[in-house]
């Protein structure tokens, strides 16, 4: 693997290194805690996808809200506008998975980190600071105005990368979603790599779709990834 030519690593934030299932499954099982968490998974996740498209401009944590809302209606335990608020605002907390932090430090050492994130500032700096603050550089959807997959936030990333003198060629993306990321990384034209955080799990939790799409890389973690990053740069 040539992964020492990447000289900048762009990474999606929630299901690649926060453990978005795990933290969304805490919250919303609390409003029905006998019905498969996978099932309430993948209720939210299409209420999610659809508020971020009609509402594009509204803060994550107000997006988690009203699906969570939008989840609990649809399933018949109506919850009051102050519960889904404490849902949404239960974000910055959801915790990293365990490989996340020691892996980013690791990578940090070879290259410049950047983080593409469906999300809003009050949340990420709790996921930030959990993380130990490695990137050099924050895009989130609310100061892009729109959320992935829309490729306005991939041609974000792309101007940063002009601005800060890095070409195609030594940029990677790393993901855990192939509906939110890889979809529209590859069509920008953009080498892909794959946490396959789900592989071996049924159903497809809230990260979307499985869709029909190769990465350039696979990963079952970060851990992994970093290991593959060490061994090609000490190959060098």
């Amino acid at each position: 693997m040539e992964l020492r030519k990447f000289k900048v690593l762009s990474f999606d934030c929630y299901g690649t290194l926060i453990d978005w299932d795990s933290g969304l499954k805490a919250q919303i099982q609390m409003i029905a805690p006998d019905i498969d968490p996978e099932e309430l998974l993948g209720k939210y996740a299409v209420h999610e996808a659809r508020i971020e498209h009609e509402d594009p401009t509204a803060p994550y944590r107000q997006v988690v809200a009203q699906a969570a809302k939008a989840m609990a209606d649809e399933i018949g335990r109506p919850i009051s506008m102050e519960q889904a608020t404490a849902i949404g605002h239960s974000v910055g907390t959801w915790p990293p998975f365990p490989d996340s932090v020691d892996a980013l430090a690791r990578l940090k050492q070879h290259c410049t980190l950047v983080v593409l994130s469906n999300t809003d500032r009050q949340s990420f700096a709790g996921s930030s600071a959990q993380l130990g603050d490695p990137f050099d550089g924050v895009l989130l959807a609310e100061d892009i105005g729109s959320y992935k997959p829309s490729l306005k936030n991939f041609e974000a990333l792309n101007t940063w990368l002009a601005e800060h003198g890095y070409s195609h060629d030594e940029h990677l993306h790393v993901a855990q979603s192939l509906f939110h990321d890889h979809v529209p990384g590859k069509a920008c034209g953009w080498t892909t790599a794959w946490i396959n955080r789900r592989n071996g799990m049924e159903g497809e939790g809230a990260s979307g779709p499985m869709l029909d799409v190769t990465p350039d890389y696979e990963f079952p973690d970060m851990k992994s990834f970093a290991d593959a990053m060490d061994a090609s740069v000490a190959g060098s």
